[in-house]
């Protein structure tokens, strides 16, 4: 109402004060009207693209935050609702090109997580037992004390990763990318590695028992030591550095054969 008052007022004072030049040249006066028309359209044009932008724009922000709310929400609910859920969040989030989450301590156990992308994400903590990780992007994440258990984790991203104390217990890492990872004190025991990359990964006081490493790259891997790698499964075709494979050959040569 108070707008609709200002037009009216704006409007009666603007055609009062025009009358002298509508009486005086009209054609002259109706044409700068013309040309200020055209000007006010290309404003409109400018201003409705922008707000258009700065609407869809708030849209997706507002969407954003709402995700991250719900997985704050579930965090800490060990259920299968929450672990569903905030898969979902994960994923919304993704399609909105959100990949570094904070998933702390969250529950994502028995879920399939396929092809996500949470590159430098934190999932220090979080529950991923018994879930499908393929061709995962894990790259620079965080997932210290993260519980892998029995997890599918092939062919998965997980270079430069912070996985100190991470539980990797009899899962199938075929072809998963290690490189460059911290796995101080991580659990590998009964794991499917063949043909996995750990080059240049810390390995110090890993548990490799009866793991199986069958083309595994493990050159520049700091660490590692024969005992780590003497109760493995199998190093068959394995990439080791020079002076750790003479002596496996020398004291464990069995491990290198089929």
């Amino acid at each position: 109402m108070t707008s609709f008052v200002v037009l009216m007022v704006m409007t009666v004072l603007v055609v009062l004060l025009s009358i002298p030049f509508y009486r005086e040249n009209f054609r002259e006066f109706y044409r700068d009207v013309l040309i200020e028309t055209h000007g006010m359209l290309f404003d409109l044009l400018i201003i409705g693209i922008l707000l258009y932008w700065l609407n869809q724009n708030g849209q997706r922000l507002i969407q954003i935050r709402r995700y991250k709310d719900e997985i704050d929400d579930f965090r800490l609910w060990q259920s299968e609702e929450a672990a569903f859920r905030t898969v979902g969040n994960i994923k919304r989030l993704n399609r909105n090109n959100i990949y570094s989450i904070n998933l702390v301590n969250c529950f994502l156990a028995k879920t399939q997580l396929s092809h996500v992308n949470l590159s430098g994400s934190n999932l220090n903590n979080a529950n991923l037992s018994h879930s499908k990780l393929v061709e995962c992007n894990f790259e620079g994440a965080r997932l210290n004390q993260t519980n892998l258990e029995n997890a599918n984790l092939n062919q998965i991203n997980m270079e430069s990763a912070y996985a100190s104390g991470a539980n990797f217990k009899d899962a199938v890492m075929i072809k998963a990318n290690l490189a460059k990872s911290f796995l101080i004190k991580a659990n590998f025991t009964n794991a499917f590695l063949m043909e996995a990359n750990l080059n240049d990964s810390n390995l110090a006081g890993v548990d490799f028992e009866n793991a199986n490493l069958y083309k595994a790259d493990l050159r520049n891997a700091k660490g590692l030591t024969l005992e780590q790698l003497e109760h493995v499964k199998t190093l068959y075709k394995a990439l080791l550095d020079p002076e750790i494979k003479q002596i496996i050959k020398d004291q464990k040569p069995n491990l290198l054969g089929k």
